[in-house]
């Protein structure tokens, strides 16, 4: 056991490859307020340091918690700090608990220059992560997470981000918050799909054990398309220059190949990456559309 982990060390275990699925909504919900006379620009920074601390919150509790289980002693995946014995599980918990801190302030920030009401989706938003792989009956194992990526890192952080920033909530808010959560989604799933074999031997029901190989492969690809049909939905909806995002799903054809290719193990890993520099690029051009007009 390394006691002293290095911070190289600490990056790794904050898994930077998840966190477009941070950015991403809040782009999107700050785009809402594109040509909108009063917007609160400044609100979208505390917004992004509370969707980016929640999501390295979790990274951080899922380690720790998959890490005492013994879930991940086996693991094709990217390293886990517990597991791979790089941090003890007690440094890897404070991370967490402190990450959610760094969350809380920021919420609490928004909050006082709000709504109070806000402080309850901070709330909800910290346990949902908690107890994602922790306590006694984690919903991650039930086949339920990918229920919560789609609220939390879909609708609540795109919602939340146009809440703050125009303090009313316009209904393209909800469809660019469920292109945020259908990507986020797709990430998840990529995560699972690796882990189908280990996770089934562990007792670990996620949904892409639940749906098995080849379900899930296919559940991969819808989420893109509807992602997809969301952007477009979108532009239809009044924002025609959103369609720009549309051009971001170039980038979706290699890892969508793959997946439908029977990608297995460690090639699912170069397809976690790829799934999420689509989303990025989706969303940064989709945001970029939405200010353009």
């Amino acid at each position: 056991m390394n006691d002293a982990p290095t911070t190289n060390t600490w990056v790794l275990g904050a898994r930077p490859r998840t966190l477009p699925a941070a950015v991403v909504p809040v782009a999107l919900g700050a785009s809402v307020g594109a040509g909108e006379w009063g917007a609160r620009w400044w609100t979208v920074v505390p917004a992004m340091v509370v969707s980016l601390a929640l999501q390295i919150g979790v990274n951080f509790a899922n380690d720790y918690s998959d890490g005492v289980r013994g879930t991940d002693d086996v693991r094709v995946g990217p390293v886990r700090l517990v597991a791979g014995g790089l941090a003890s599980a007690g440094a890897v918990k404070r991370a967490a608990f402190g990450a959610f801190g760094v969350a809380a302030v920021a919420g609490l920030v928004l909050a006082a220059t709000t709504s109070w009401w806000l402080l309850v989706v901070g709330v909800a938003s910290v346990l949902a992560g908690w107890f994602y792989t922790g306590g006694s009956h984690p919903y991650g194992y039930l086949g339920l997470g990918e229920i919560f990526v789609f609220v939390f890192f879909g609708l609540v952080a795109t919602v939340g981000t146009t809440f703050v920033v125009l303090e009313r909530i316009p209904g393209t808010a909800w469809l660019l918050g469920s292109v945020a959560g259908a990507m986020a989604c797709s990430l998840l799933v990529i995560n699972n799909l690796r882990d189908i074999p280990t996770d089934r031997e562990v007792g670990k029901r996620t949904l892409a054990v639940r749906l098995g190989d080849r379900r899930t492969r296919w559940f991969y690809t819808g989420l893109v398309a509807a992602a997809a049909l969301l952007v477009l939905a979108v532009a239809l909806a009044g924002h025609g220059w959103a369609a720009i995002g549309l051009a971001g799903f170039a980038f979706a054809v290699a890892p969508v190949r793959s997946v439908l290719g029977g990608a297995s193990g460690r090639d699912l890993i170069a397809v976690l990456g790829s799934t999420g520099k689509v989303q990025l690029v989706v969303g940064l051009l989709t945001t970029v559309g939405m200010f353009l007009g």
